[in-house]
């Protein structure tokens, strides 16, 4: 088959579509890189400018930990993972579901991405 078109996962990080967190994800201890969409960086990774408690930072190691507990424990199948984990907004706690899907990169090295549940 004739490819028309493709997107790579660079092209989709240079365009800020995702977002590279391979650095903290290697720090917690993950051997592929790992990226989260823009909509999860914006939407929950990113706190409110008037919370002055939550960091993005803070935010991202959370979210990596309790993906980092899933896959040691084994909660899924194939190559989807679903976790959650709880984010403080301005006082107020809410849980968050994501999912991630371990897939072939560009070069088909495995790869991490983060997302929403609906998204893929």
């Amino acid at each position: 088959m004739e490819v028309i078109y493709s997107y790579s996962r660079k092209e989709a990080i240079e365009d800020g579509v995702l977002v590279d967190v391979t650095e903290t994800a290697k720090e917690m201890g993950f051997r592929f890189p790992v990226a989260v969409t823009r909509t999860v960086w914006d939407a929950i990774l990113t706190p409110s400018p008037f919370d002055s408690v939550q960091s993005t930072s803070g935010r991202l190691w959370d979210c990596l930990w309790m993906l980092f507990l899933a896959i040691k424990r084994g909660n899924g199948g194939g190559s989807e993972i679903f976790f959650s984990f709880i984010v403080n907004n301005e006082g107020e706690e809410k849980l968050v579901d994501l999912k991630a899907v371990c897939h072939p990169g560009d070069m088909m090295e495995p790869v991490i991405t983060i997302m929403f549940p609906d998204e893929d």
